[in-house]
């Protein structure tokens, strides 16, 4: 059949079919104007699979130089934007087909010997999404060094730390940053885990059987970097499960900027003042002229349910497919690929709005000094002394209870009255209830103690170098 037989008939399926489709159901089928970004994977994947059948000896030689003369002008064409996507010929696959056959001939017609696009639909978007997974890694690690550099400028800086938004105990801002280097750090992770069973070769499962073609699989997955082979054609070209395991840790990477984006619009309120994010990455209000809004944190809150939705999405869109493909699966491509989008531009917005943070240390000292933040220090000491732990937590909730009658911090009783709780507490007691003194104590492997967060900083900086 001809382009324009092609064109003309709408299909390529057409010669068993008595009356065109309709336009409505073109539409509604269609899927070029969104999968058409799968354009690099469906060349790679083609080059790939008319080299194995060329070197099978399933095509001629001048066959497969023929097609990879055509794929690479396409190449050309789709980056100039020069390349005429057309809807009757429904996805990007069957678009980059036709115009390779009105290039090349019957040499283009034989380029899908022993595929379908069912395995080549599969292909496609696993090479897509490595490449886009690649990227993210490096994204993750941006936003990592960044917070990195402002961890390590904060490590003496103190912070109330915080449990159910009550002032809890004191803690070095850099070693509060750190805790999302490691949220970010376990990201990359899964990331990469993913990557390991996004990258098989779905590729000569052909329709859902296989074929009988003696195609050389391993050989295609060879040239395209891939780390193994889909072993059954049913599930090779049925399953989207690395999508929706993709989109699990996508959701949960967001969810941490989410977590991270919460504290930002707190800290950035005149209640807590801790810190100002640099203008750019805020707004005014049209009618209050005194507002600095937070809307970059903000979109990404709101965006963070975006991902979740898509990743429900995906699970439904698979959980009651029976084997093997079904055009159902079409579905997984536009969330999958706002998701990767999502991602991706928070990634990078917040890589650079870390750096334009400006911290203010002395409203977080007066918020931990309001919360009696060396409670736990104080309890501490009269262990030391050798009360047992649940009589001095008694002991310090009384002292506690006479610090705020009396609207002082505990640091500031005098001895005298400290000493009417226990008889031991001595004028050392008073470097224990200090912010520095508490926090210097924690100098535990994976405490807030300075050396302890510098040493963690160290250890992050030879992870991602």
């Amino acid at each position: 059949m001809s382009h324009n037989q092609l064109d003309q008939k709408s299909q390529a399926w057409s010669a068993l079919f008595s009356e065109p489709m309709s336009d409505l159901v073109k539409r509604y089928t269609s899927s070029v104007f969104f999968d058409k970004r799968l354009w690099r994977a469906d060349v790679q994947g083609s080059l790939a699979h008319a080299a194995m059948l060329a070197a099978q000896g399933i095509i001629a030689q001048e066959d497969h130089a023929a097609i990879e003369r055509g794929l690479a002008q396409i190449a050309q064409e789709i980056e100039a934007g020069e390349f005429e996507w057309k809807l009757d010929l429904e996805d990007v696959h069957l678009n980059i087909e036709a115009r390779l056959t009105q290039l090349v001939g019957d040499a283009g017609k034989r380029l899908h010997t022993g595929r379908s696009r069912n395995d080549q639909v599969a292909t496609d978007v696993r090479l897509w999404l490595r490449g886009e997974i690649d990227l993210i890694a490096v994204l993750l690690t941006d936003l990592q060094k960044a917070l990195l550099e402002i961890a390590e400028k904060n490590v003496e800086v103190i912070m109330p730390g915080f449990t159910h938004l009550q002032v809890a105990q004191p803690v070095s801002f850099g070693h509060h940053m750190l805790a999302y280097v490691e949220m970010f750090s376990r990201d990359a992770e899964r990331m990469a885990d993913v990557r390991r069973r996004v990258n098989r070769l779905p590729l000569g499962a052909a329709a859902l059987a296989g074929t009988s073609y003696p195609l050389d699989r391993e050989l295609v997955a060879r040239t395209l970097g891939m780390e193994g082979v889909c072993q059954n054609s049913l599930d090779a070209v049925s399953d989207r499960d690395f999508a929706i395991e993709f989109t699990a840790a996508a959701a949960l990477a967001m969810v941490h900027i989410s977590r991270f984006s919460e504290e930002l619009i707190l800290w950035m309120s005149q209640n807590f003042g801790f810190i100002e994010l640099a203008d750019r990455f805020t707004t005014g209000s049209s009618i209050m002229p005194q507002k600095k809004n937070p809307d970059v944190p903000e979109l990404a809150r709101g965006k963070t349910g975006r991902v979740v939705g898509h990743l429900m999405g995906l699970i439904t869109l698979m959980k009651g497919q029976p084997l093997a493909y079904n055009k159902d699966n079409q579905e997984d491509k536009e969330p999958l690929f706002d998701t990767v989008d999502t991602l991706k531009d928070t990634l990078r917005i917040f890589a650079e709005m870390v750096g334009g943070i400006t911290v203010m240390p002395q409203a977080m000292e007066r918020a931990a000094l309001r919360g009696y933040a060396t409670a736990t220090d104080l309890a501490d000491y009269l262990v030391k002394k050798g009360l047992p732990f649940r009589d001095a937590h008694e002991t310090v909730a009384h002292a506690v209870k006479t610090a705020t009658q009396l609207q002082m911090d505990l640091a500031q009783l005098p001895l005298v009255e400290l000493k009417r709780f226990n008889a031991a507490i001595e004028p050392d007691v008073y470097e224990v209830l200090s912010l520095r003194g508490s926090v210097n104590a924690r100098d535990v492997l994976g405490g807030t103690a300075p050396r302890q967060v510098l040493a963690q900083i160290a250890r992050h900086r030879t992870r991602l170098a």
